[in-house]
């Protein structure tokens, strides 16, 4: 009997390879095809609102999501999603089944962004607080030598305690003027940082260290004052005077000021030049965002530091006399010689041309960090010398901008 079981097994299996005891000839049913179709109510609509898929199948089992929506789906039906993101928006539909092949279907859906215009805008809100910059915001600008143009983008949203400000780092200003030289191209990148919405003071100052962004401005562009240059003779790269642009790392003394020094880095006219990965950022006063006519108390907020505090223009109204004026930095050239020109020492009298030419006096309107109070508020300013924009943070960092 047990012998006679196991050729009815046999005899079972080769019937269910064979789909039910057909003629010989070895040869198998062909697969059954499932097909699949997917269409969207519109190609194109408002980032924010929704749109209606539908689809359908033929001998399939199942069908599964996937892209930018996710999930089991019936094999036909319809369902609203809503659009995301700026641009392309893909939803793919796969279906199957058993002893079957699979068959898909894709649809994409452009999404728009409604954006404020600020292409060569001056901006005019002081608020301290992030949220009240809150939409989304578009230029259109070119790189003045290349030829080419560009679109920028700012979004700000806000959250209870912080907003995110994402851009593509692209400014609302033409860049790259005649007298640039820059060794790389301005690059589309995207980024997101967390601005903090009630920024506190911290128990002590941190300083900035060349590993992260120190601000981002409300036109999308990072500032990164901090240069990798420095007296260094033994650099390949060095010039006659021992000072060379790259190269330098933070252990290095005798850091060089870009705008200070004789070919500025290659900036532009918005102190502004490039990065090797392609990051347009500014090193002092952007000359944009904001002009020589303030009113209210001054120039308005252009952008915000890593610690959340407000980034100003140069203006400030004087309560004194009642009238404007730009801010003044409280960093003086120190008096006398940095000594005898050495392998480690360029020598000569100090001039400004490095950042320990300069030492915080209390001289002016600001404090070692480019900041002060006004009427209950903090926040950095622009300067004509430096440093500029800011020198250090007196709240906390957010690691957003950590590079």
């Amino acid at each position: 009997m047990k012998k006679n079981y196991g050729h009815l097994i046999i005899l079972l299996t080769t019937l269910t390879a064979c789909g039910g005891g057909g003629s010989g000839g070895g040869s198998s049913d062909p697969l059954t095809s499932i097909t699949a179709s997917l269409s969207a109510s519109t190609n194109e609509t408002q980032v924010g609102s929704t749109v209606t898929l539908t689809w359908s199948s033929t001998n399939a089992q199942t069908c599964s999501a996937t892209g930018d929506w996710s999930g089991t789906k019936a094999v036909s039906s319809s369902e609203e999603v809503t659009i995301n993101k700026e641009g392309s928006n893909t939803f793919t539909l796969s279906c199957s089944a058993n002893g079957a092949t699979s068959g898909s279907a894709s649809v994409q859906v452009t999404g728009v962004m409604n954006r404020i215009n600020i292409t060569d805008e001056i901006f005019s809100n002081r608020t301290s607080d992030c949220a009240n910059y809150a939409d989304n915001y578009g230029s259109n600008v070119r790189d003045l030598t290349r030829v080419i143009d560009f679109e920028g983008h700012v979004d700000v949203e806000v959250f209870d305690t912080y907003c995110n400000l994402s851009s593509d780092n692209i400014p609302n200003h033409d860049f790259n003027d005649s007298s640039a030289n820059f060794r790389t191209n301005v690059a589309e990148i995207d980024r997101v940082f967390s601005v903090k919405r009630d920024p506190q003071m911290a128990a002590e100052i941190s300083q900035i260290n060349g590993r992260a962004w120190d601000a981002v401005m409300l036109n999308g562009v990072v500032v990164d004052v901090r240069s990798a240059g420095c007296y260094k003779p033994s650099e390949s790269r060095a010039d006659a005077d021992g000072n060379t642009e790259a190269g330098c790392g933070p252990n290095d003394e005798w850091m060089l000021i870009p705008l200070e020094y004789s070919t500025k880095f290659g900036a532009d006219i918005h102190n502004a030049h490039v990065q090797p990965d392609g990051t347009y950022h500014y090193h002092g006063n952007p000359n944009a965002m904001f002009d020589d006519s303030p009113s209210g108390d001054g120039s308005p907020v252009i952008g915000f530091a890593a610690d959340g505090f407000p980034i100003y223009g140069s203006y400030i109204l004087d309560e004194q006399t009642g009238n404007y004026r730009k801010a003044l930095s409280g960093y003086t050239v120190k008096q006398g010689s940095r000594g005898e020109r050495t392998d480690t020492n360029p020598g000569g009298d100090y001039t400004g041309l490095y950042e320990e030419d300069w030492e915080w006096t209390d001289s002016g309107d600001l404090d070692e960090c480019n900041g002060m109070e006004f009427k209950g508020e903090y926040g950095y300013y622009i300067t004509d010398s430096y440093p500029y924009i800011i020198n250090c943070f007196k709240g906390e960092p957010d690691a957003s901008f950590n590079k």
